[in-house]
This record gives C-alpha cells, structure tokens and sequence, in this order.
C-alpha cells in the first residue's frame, strides 16, 4: 500500500509529487500518468513565459503563487542549469482607450508590489523599435523557460528522492471506502490512503469517479499559435503582450521569444470540441455531447457570445488573427504565420457560466483534486505544489 498516489504527469502533479517527497521521506509515494512522458499536454503546449504576476487580483491565490513562483522558478532552473532568460516584458496599448486598461494594470502592479514601468509612446520605441503602440508597461522580470524540461527535471529529482512514478498508466476508476482508496488503471489496481489528483484536462471526470458533488466542468479552449521565420527572431528584444480584455481570463495573442531563439505568435482562445484536441480534425463525440449536456456551457457561450465569434472567426481566416497582431506589430506578414502546435486550456466554468478565474478545490476523505489550475499555472507549479502538500498532509494527519 501507497502512503500517497499522485495522479498528473504535468509540472504541477510532478512538483506536487516532489513537495510530497521532500515533507514525508518516509512515505510511499508513487506518481501515475497516462502518458508515455512527463509534460505531454499544457505543460508542454505553452508559451513557455515565467511571469511576473502582473493581471492577477491582489490577495488573491493567484497573485501569491505567480510572485513567489517567478523566484522560486528561476531559482530551481539556476540550480539545475535548465537554460531560461529573464527578458522582460511590454504590454502595449494601441489605442486611447487602451490606455485606460493600462493604467489599470499599472495599479495592479503596485497592488502586487511587481517592479513595472510606464513607456510613453517615444520611450515604447526607443525601447522596441518594432513595436507600435501609444504607451507600454515594462516588467523587467517576466523571462522565458522551457517548461517541458523543468517538468523532466523534476521528476527526476523526485524519483531520485524515493519518489516512484509509472508512465502509461491511464486510470479508469477510483473507488474510496472508510480505510483505502484503489486507483484502477486497465491493467492494474493501486492501493493508497490518500489520493492527490492533478489531472488537468480531466479534472472533473477523475472527481467524478468518487462521486464528488461539484457544480463546475471542465471546458476545453484551443489556443493556436504560429511561428515566425528564422528571419524574424530578432524582430522583437521583449515579448509583447497586448492590453488583455478584463471580462476574460485569456491575455491576448502575444508575441513570446522562445528559449530555443524563435518567435511565436499567440494564443488566440477558440472553444474546442475536444480535450486533447491538438490536430488538425479536433473533434471528440463524447467531449462535445458532455460539454452540450452542461448547463454552465450554455450561459457561457451567452455570456461571452461577442468575443467568442470573434475567436472562431479570426480562428478560420487568418487575416483576422493577423489583424489582432499587426496592432502593436505592423511588420508581420501573413505569409510570416507558420504552423506550430496548438495547446488546449483546461478552463473550469460553473454551473452558472462563470469562467472560473482562481483556483478550484474539492475533496473527500482520502482525496484532493485541483480541479482548475489556470494560467500561470506552469510559472507557480512550486508553490501550488507545496500548497497541495500542505493540504493533503492536513487531511492525512486526520484519517483514522
């Protein structure tokens, strides 16, 4: 029997397994995932920036994890000599009206206490002379990593602690009675007196296999990016983020340097229609007639009918996303827009629509399930690991 059973093979089920080892030595814990390698879906489908904390609602688990994530990230990846670079970030307004949004987001930073600078238009220039705007915000602090690599050396660590993991362990079922919880995969059955599940895209449905009352779903957004030519690598010497829309969790399509020297562009944010929809025919019978059969699916669409058709329209004709782009980059062409892998977002909505915008919670006895951990999940993937920890060891401590 397992003292504890991790299940998530992303960088906060792995940082959450190596919090586990290092509090509880004498534990037995082992980590599943479904997958053949660590990191396959958000983890390794992101933009890959380590960031500041800047959107985040002050005092909120949000704001707290991303501050003290930023530092503990680059300090795990200096330790490890996993290559990042800290080079910051503008976020520009492209409009007057923008510029209200900025000033906003500038007072958020100085709620967060995150170092930010105000550029007015001349000082954007001088500062990235290929980029277009009537003022920027300039977080010296945000860098870049590859989080897939991080999530390897992780692992790594933990199993080097006495942590065990198996790979291509897909759960089916979980059953929990007052003195073990079995975690049934297709070939095998795990006994454990705790459970702490990180499932990410299937959240929900790995707390539905213990019956849990929850009011939320997960809903599947695809966020689809483009790379640039090798002749644009040098276009810009930060990234660039635009000023995000307040209503929506999402920041906007960005330009992001990449920590291999390229440059991507994006995500956009389009409701996907499957879960692990990555491909080009991204399509699941089961994830849409479940998405279909959610109350909360319905208000949401309604509540963010707008935006949502601009999405699916800028989605389908590429001049509309490379409209969103040439607002503060007029000097990418559309034949610049190069395939590059789309990454899902595991959004958790309520049952009354409401995009859920911290993160979510819920447990039984023997059990903890993170059941929304939004962006910048992969920057605060140590601190929430910890956190999970602390929780589960709570919860542990009162078992009979």
């Amino acid at each position: 029997m397992y003292d504890y059973i991790v299940i998530g093979g992303g960088i906060v089920g792995v940082s959450t397994a190596l919090s586990l080892i290092t509090k509880h030595s004498d534990k037995r814990i082992l980590l599943l995932e479904k997958e053949n390698s660590f990191g396959d879906h958000q983890t390794g489908h992101n933009s890959g920036v380590i960031h500041a904390g800047v959107y985040y609602q002050p005092g909120s688990l949000k704001a707290k994890f991303c501050k003290e994530g930023l530092k503990e990230t680059i300090n795990f990846c200096t330790t490890h000599e996993i290559p990042y670079n800290q080079c910051s970030k503008l976020i520009v307004a492209t409009s007057d009206e923008e510029l209200s949004g900025m000033h906003e987001l500038y007072q958020r930073c100085k709620e967060n206490e995150i170092e930010a600078e105000i550029l007015d238009q001349q000082q954007l220039l001088e500062t990235e002379p290929n980029a277009q705007g009537v003022g920027a915000i300039l977080v010296k602090s945000t860098g870049i990593v590859n989080y897939r690599i991080v999530t390897e050396k992780m692992a790594e660590q933990y199993e080097a602690m006495g942590g065990e993991y198996l790979l291509d362990t897909e759960i089916i079922n979980l059953k929990e009675d007052l003195n073990e919880i079995k975690v049934i995969s297709k070939n095998e059955t795990f006994v454990s007196k705790y459970l702490v599940c990180c499932a990410g895209l299937m959240a929900d449905r790995m707390a539905n296999l213990l019956d849990i009352k929850t009011d939320f779903q997960i809903i599947p957004f695809r966020g689809e990016y483009f790379k640039l030519p090798k002749k644009h690598n040098t276009l810009i010497k930060h990234l660039i983020y635009p000023i995000p829309d307040p209503d929506l969790p999402f920041l906007g399509i960005h330009l992001t340097k990449m920590i291999d020297g390229s440059v991507t562009v994006g995500p956009n944010a389009v409701l996907g229609f499957k879960r692990e929809g990555y491909g080009k025919v991204n399509f699941s019978p089961r994830d849409t007639l479940e998405m279909l059969s959610f109350k909360g699916f319905y208000k949401v669409i309604r509540n963010h009918f707008k935006s949502g058709m601009t999405e699916m329209k800028n989605s389908k004709y590429k001049r509309g996303y490379l409209k969103q782009v040439n607002k503060y980059s007029p000097l990418i062409k559309l034949k610049d827009l190069q395939p590059y892998p789309a990454g899902i977002r595991a959004q958790a909505v309520l049952g009354d629509g409401t995009l859920v915008n911290d993160f979510l919670f819920v447990e039984s006895k023997r059990s903890i399930h993170v059941c929304n951990t939004p962006s910048p999940a992969a920057t605060s993937a140590i601190p929430i690991g910890r956190y999970v920890t602390e929780k589960a060891t709570t919860a542990f401590n009162k078992l009979d």
